[in-house]
């Protein structure tokens, strides 16, 4: 069975046309896409890629129509002749479609990324000009935040109640908020001039300070001396840190006062002691006093009926003197304990210094030792157990006198009036106390008299006594100038009458 020819020969002659006619359809509509948007690679590529269509469409249908014709001619052996280059044609223009794709294929990760980088030169473009139009609106908003700022830290630098000092790296002090200034008694004008380690009552301190510094770049919470301008010694807490600048380096401390804390300290120590010593001292004095009293009852009777003249007499005198220093020990112990009761009542505090300087003035002048005062009269009656003041002014007036060597001196008793405290102080120009024993002062049965001269007692039981009446007393000595007792009331409700 043999099929016609003819359908085939109309097919592929007609398809050949057609094809050509497409492909140039193909290549208008690219170009009209590209004129739209020249820069789209997309479209670029599309009209390539129909350049390429037609050239292979035009190819291929040239050659089916020549082959056609030359076969329908009777000229099959030129067909066959050109058969070979119709092929080759068709073939180099199928690479040539081939190689466009792949090429676009490169362009377009080429595209894609400056498709990124115009997008973020856009966006930065957009920045600058956001940048430009309004600069002078962000600086004035960032200069009102600097402001802002600036004032927030300059008001935690002032009004901070502990010291904050900048220091360069020679040690020479920058800048110090108000509180600092007032804890070591500088002026403004000390600033930029005096040195950090000045503050440092112990030079071997500001050497550890410094080189921990140095070494670690920190310290924390060392506790440290420092010196006021009036040799004022305070307590403190310093902290600091290194702050490392392009070609400077600063060092920043944090100080704070911790005196109060340690005498607080020290009081409650002291306290605890006398609560202690107190229950003890209280139980040895009533466990001798019995028997003591009986040893001088009977040596007494005994010293009646023997006389005088024998040797027996002498002795039993000296067992009685030696009873009688004990029994004035065990009155110590029994006032230390503060076995007596308080009595106070409605009185005026001069009153009491006025009675006790009376007694001694006499006897101090005969050494030429002066007794000085100065009252302020307006500090208002208050409740007192006037017996028990008078001994606390008794014991800091002998112990005044006691340290004052040489045939004259001078002891001064003040009181004055400060807001809603009575400050009264008894100083004296004797021999001062050595500072290693300013801690020990109030101790129970601590002396630096000789032995035989003193019990230790007198200042521990003023101690207790100026507590019993809410007060409080610390001494400020200083070593060959003499020292300062210095006894602070409160004026409680009610106290306001002369």
């Amino acid at each position: 069975m043999t099929l016609p020819v003819l359908p085939i020969w109309i097919v592929d002659l007609y398809g050949s046309v057609f094809m050509i006619i497409f492909s140039f359809l193909c290549i208008r509509q690219a170009k009209k896409l590209r004129a739209n948007d020249p820069n789209n690679v997309v479209w670029i590529y599309l009209l390539w890629f129909s350049y390429g269509l037609a050239g292979f469409a035009i190819s291929r249908s040239v050659g089916h129509i020549v082959k056609r014709v030359l076969i329908t001619t009777g000229h099959n052996d030129i067909w066959l002749l050109l058969r070979p280059y119709s092929g080759s044609v068709n073939t180099i223009m199928f690479v040539i479609v081939s190689s466009i794709t792949l090429f676009f294929e490169r362009v377009w990760n080429i595209y894609q990324r400056i498709i990124a980088d115009q997008k973020a030169l856009q966006e930065a473009h957009n920045q600058l000009l956001y940048l430009n139009r309004h600069l002078e609106e962000l600086v004035a908003e960032r200069t009102r935040d600097l402001a802002i700022s600036e004032k927030k830290y300059r008001r935690l630098f002032e009004m901070s109640r502990d010291m904050i000092a900048i220091v360069d790296a020679d040690g020479i002090v920058l800048n110090m908020n108000p509180a600092g200034l007032e804890l070591l008694g500088w002026k403004p004008e000390d600033v930029g001039e005096k040195s950090f380690r000045n503050c440092f009552y112990k030079p071997e301190q500001w050497q550890q300070v410094w080189g921990d510094l140095l070494k670690y770049g920190e310290v924390r919470d060392i506790e440290c001396i420092f010196i006021n301008t009036d040799s004022t010694q305070r307590n403190v807490l310093l902290s600091g840190y290194v702050e490392a600048q392009p070609g400077k380096t600063f060092y920043h401390f944090w100080v704070k006062d911790i005196s109060r804390r340690k005498d607080m300290e020290r009081k409650l120590i002291q306290a605890d002691k006398l609560a202690s010593l107190g229950q003890l001292a209280a139980g040895v004095a009533h466990e001798i006093n019995n028997p003591l009293g009986i040893i001088l009852g009977y040596t007494q009777l005994l010293l009646r009926q023997i006389p005088e003249i024998s040797e027996a007499h002498e002795d039993l005198k000296v067992i009685e003197k030696h009873a009688r220093n004990c029994k004035v020990i065990v009155e110590d112990l029994l006032k230390f304990a503060r076995s007596a009761p308080t009595r106070k009542g409605r009185a005026d505090i001069h009153s009491a210094i006025e009675e006790v300087t009376s007694v001694l003035r006499h006897q101090f002048a005969l050494d030429n030792v002066v007794i000085e005062e100065e009252f302020d009269r307006t500090i208002p009656k208050m409740d007192w157990d006037m017996n028990k003041m008078k001994q606390v002014f008794m014991n800091l007036l002998i112990n005044a006198k006691q340290s004052i060597q040489g045939n004259s001196g001078i002891i001064r008793v003040e009181t004055k009036r400060h807001s809603n405290h009575i400050v009264i102080k008894v100083s004296d120009n004797g021999c001062g106390i050595p500072s290693e024993f300013l801690p020990k002062i109030f101790d129970p049965f601590f002396t630096t008299k000789p032995t035989g001269q003193g019990t230790g007692l007198g200042l521990s039981v003023s101690y207790g006594i100026v507590a019993e009446h809410g007060g409080t007393i610390s001494v400020e000595s200083e070593e060959g100038r003499g020292s300062v007792f210095i006894m602070t009331f409160p004026i409680k409700d009610g106290s306001g009458e002369k």
